[in-house]
């Protein structure tokens, strides 16, 4: 019986953090793509995918049922389901901020340079306002319908504040007690639970609320009430920032972390 000795070739991560046995096989599908184009590329792919998981679920809930309760427990499910997926998938090459509240304030505390939150803000929205024109064209809508949805009232800006105000601390709490590995599942479950405790169902995101107005479904919000909205979001993103630097006065050592950990350079 003949006995054939495989050796494999020992190679770090993109990370440093192990090794790895090299492939067998080289791949003839590499690219050499600029780091914040990767990085810009992946808060795109990332924000259009929760728009239409958000808008999506929402028109697929009004067809499925005309209780209201059940409309939203199924758009409130699958929104979590969404966030969980595309925090692990594309966490380690943009952060998965998918959100300008979190990009603002992480860069508060230093976690990102200026013009990438910057180019983060504006790729988010334009993935925001793309998702909801994909999930439109997905269930037969014009890509284009603003929606006639209202939700306007001091009611519900208190709402949106305190939605943002706490998903901002679960994501730097998270991070900065150590468990960065969970926040994925720290973050989603807290927005399946603000979409009941709160009276707006939680935007909690400046760019999901531009992006929302673009559908007029379950999910859609009139284009009128949208400034108001931003404007509560981004006033509890400034009270957050506060509270967590009351909380963690050394948050600036682990901005860069936020949501999860990730290099900065995409791996391969």
């Amino acid at each position: 019986m003949a006995i054939t000795a495989h050796s494999t070739v020992e190679r770090k991560d993109g990370d440093g953090d192990g090794t790895r046995p090299a492939p067998s096989h080289r791949s003839a599908l590499q690219a050499r793509i600029p780091p914040r184009v990767s990085r810009l590329t992946a808060e795109f792919i990332g924000t259009a995918f929760l728009v239409a998981g958000v808008v999506g679920s929402g028109i697929m809930a009004e067809r499925l049922t005309d209780d209201r309760g059940l409309q939203l427990l199924q758009n409130a499910a699958a929104t979590a389901g969404v966030l969980v997926a595309l925090i692990l998938a594309l966490g380690s090459a943009s952060g998965a901020h998918f959100n300008p509240a979190v990009t603002l304030v992480d860069r508060a505390f230093g976690g990102i340079d200026t013009l990438t939150a910057v180019l983060y803000i504006v790729i988010q929205v334009v993935g925001a306002i793309v998702g909801a024109m994909v999930a439109n064209a997905m269930f037969g809508l014009p890509l284009v319908e603003w929606s006639t949805t209202e939700r306007s009232g001091g009611d519900l800006w208190l709402a949106e504040g305190i939605a943002t105000l706490g998903l901002l601390l679960v994501i730097f709490g998270v991070v900065r007690s150590g468990r960065a590995a969970l926040a994925a599942f720290a973050v989603a479950g807290y927005i399946a639970g603000a979409y009941y405790f709160t009276s707006s169902t939680s935007f909690a995101n400046p760019a999901v609320t531009i992006g929302r107005a673009f559908s007029d479904t379950f999910a859609g919000i009139e284009p009128g009430d949208v400034p108001m909205f931003v404007v509560a979001q981004l006033i509890g993103a400034l009270v957050a920032t506060g509270l967590i630097l009351v909380v963690y006065p050394r948050i600036a050592d682990v901005a860069q972390d936020v949501v999860v950990p990730h290099p900065d350079e995409p791996r391969a």
